[in-house]
């Protein structure tokens, strides 16, 4: 499993893309994005965003907090799931500018951790 920024071209190797902020990336059209489907459901809350303000030293906190809200969503997990399975290669898509300070950095390490996805 990737990570790409959604203002990064995207690639024919990037495999199923998935968008998984919970706003749409400004400035990016449906067509340019290349987005087969938008797992909004497991984005960190409005809550947890605002605080985190991505502020990177706040980012251990913020990835203990998102972690406490993936474990306690079950059906926006399911969801994706649903979106990545049957893909050999998925591509987690964030709009964020910082590649080390972002939620699909937690998100992906997560899934990893729980075995339902691979690091790429």
């Amino acid at each position: 499993m990737a990570i790409k920024r959604a203002y990064e071209e995207p690639a024919d190797a990037d495999g199923a893309r998935i968008l998984v902020d919970r706003m749409w990336p400004r400035g990016k059209s449906k067509a340019t994005a290349r987005i087969g489907a938008w797992a909004k459901d497991v984005a960190p809350s409005k809550e947890l965003r605002t605080w985190f303000a991505h502020i990177p030293e706040r980012f251990p906190e913020f990835a203990e907090r998102y972690r406490a809200e993936l474990d306690a969503n079950p059906d926006g997990v399911r969801e994706l799931a649903d979106a990545m399975a049957g893909n050999e290669r998925v591509t987690l898509v964030y709009a964020a500018k910082d590649p080390d300070h972002n939620n699909a950095v937690v998100l992906r390490d997560w899934l990893v951790d729980r075995g339902l996805a691979r690091r790429a």
